[in-house]
């Protein structure tokens, strides 16, 4: 069966977040989001890319104070500097920046190691602005480590960062110094946690999407076998029922063949009990679909199923209900078999009924059926405009009803808006087995 879905299930039509379609329209901030996807796909790819970079840029933080003759700290003069060579300064530089390279992968041993490597350069009065490197660690354990090792780091940092101001390597301004590098590390730590809770929620989103499209086929295949089963238990009754008629009419011609002394009255005979054994047979199978029911509706009677001549019932309800429909014909339906009229008529019950539930107040329908040399098509479109919150129709048990019905005679399915925009259409395509018309 061939289908061409809808663009937009009714009354679920939806736009993008206008906040994120304006970001991304603006210039500057689109090419932004647009630069950091880029930059997220190629560290995925390389991660050692960015963290070659990260331990060189803090590397090079240290040129100044190596080219400089003055051991002074960022906020004032430190009073107990050592004034050390420059290749012990470039030893401190490289110890603090090297760990870096394994920031993401053991985030609480980087951690240890450069706050080890700071508290030996502080306690020698050494004030280099390779120190960051405590700042970038920190950020990285809070993204990537485990929040009780941050706990002990936060309060460890805050340890070592007031010693070294007041003890260690004591400077001109050191409530101005303090300040500064514990409102710093507290950034870091807040910017770590602040992006873990991002990709933890964005996690969370990602693994709800991928469980409600698992929940969301999980129901489109019930559906399409409770519709499987509902038409087969239609076809049942459609098969025995005239199962039955041949049944009865063997059975007589036989009583009346054998009156006469006729010799066609084994066949006959024979006939009606192989019909017998097809309705037992037929039920049988049968029962491996059906649903768990009551013994009485098992072993309700046979009787025939709806047909085209039901169709003007079943409008004249749907128009005591308030919904004005025009219904037109073409070509000889009447002669259509009792299972391909089944399937017009279960059709253009169910697209009624969702035009009856979300097409709103002030809807009209037009229902037409058209028969042609080998197919019959199927045609009702509505006016309306969906209510407010009203269901999905892309995924309701009628339009599931509707394609399965379809696939039996190898129709194609057209469900959607219509050419003009307004409204909905369910059109239709069966394809009429040769033979198959009322005897």
């Amino acid at each position: 069966m061939t289908q061409t879905p809808a663009t937009a299930a009714r009354g679920t039509a939806t736009a993008p977040s206008p906040g994120l379609a304006d970001a991304w329209a603006h210039p500057l901030l689109g090419r932004i989001l647009r630069g950091q996807g880029a930059r997220r796909r190629l560290d995925q790819r390389h991660p050692w890319l960015l963290d070659t970079a990260v331990a060189l840029v803090v590397a090079l933080s240290s040129l100044p104070d190596l080219l400089s003759d003055s051991r002074h700290g960022p906020f004032g003069a430190v009073t107990n500097g050592t004034g050390l060579p420059t290749p012990v300064l470039i030893a401190f530089a490289v110890a603090l920046a090297v760990p870096l390279w394994w920031r993401r992968r053991t985030p609480a041993v980087t951690y240890w190691v450069i706050a080890a490597v700071l508290l030996a350069q502080w306690s020698l009065g050494v004030w280099q602005q390779t120190g960051l490197a405590a700042l970038i660690a920190l950020y990285s354990l809070a993204l990537h480590g485990s929040l009780r090792a941050l706990g002990w780091a936060a309060a460890v940092t805050t340890a070592e960062m007031t010693l070294a101001v007041w003890l260690l390597a004591p400077i001109e301004q050191p409530f101005l110094g303090l300040f500064f590098m514990l409102g710093t590390a507290t950034a870091a730590v807040a910017v770590g946690l602040t992006l873990r809770i991002r990709r933890l929620y964005l996690a969370a989103l990602e693994d709800r999407a991928a469980r409600l499209e698992v929940e969301h086929d999980q129901r489109i295949r019930l559906t399409t076998a409770a519709e499987r089963a509902r038409i087969a238990r239609e076809m049942h009754d459609i098969v025995g029922h005239n199962l039955s008629v041949m049944v009865s009419v063997a059975d007589g011609a036989a009583a009346l063949a054998t009156n006469r002394g006729e010799g066609s009255a084994e066949p006959l005979r024979i006939l009606a009990d192989t019909g017998r054994q097809a309705m037992s047979e037929l039920r049988r199978v049968l029962g491996v679909l059906r649903e768990e029911r009551g013994h009485e509706e098992d072993e309700r009677p046979l009787g025939p199923q709806p047909g085209i001549h039901d169709l003007d019932p079943l409008l004249a309800r749907v128009r005591a209900a308030g919904l004005p429909v025009t219904y037109r014909t073409t070509g000889d339906l009447d002669a259509l078999g009792s299972g391909i009229q089944l399937t017009v008529y279960r059709i253009v019950q169910e697209a009624l009924t969702n035009t009856l539930k979300h097409a709103g107040p002030g809807s009209t329908a037009d229902v037409t059926l058209a028969k042609d040399a080998g197919t019959v098509r199927v045609r009702v479109a509505d006016t309306g405009v969906p209510a407010a919150g009203a269901p999905s129709g892309g995924a309701g048990h009628g339009l599931v009803g509707i394609r399965q019905r379809a696939a039996m005679y190898g129709g194609t399915v057209t469900l959607g808006p219509p050419s003009t925009g307004q409204g909905w259409l369910v059109d239709v395509v069966l394809n009429v087995p040769p033979g198959d018309h009322q005897p």
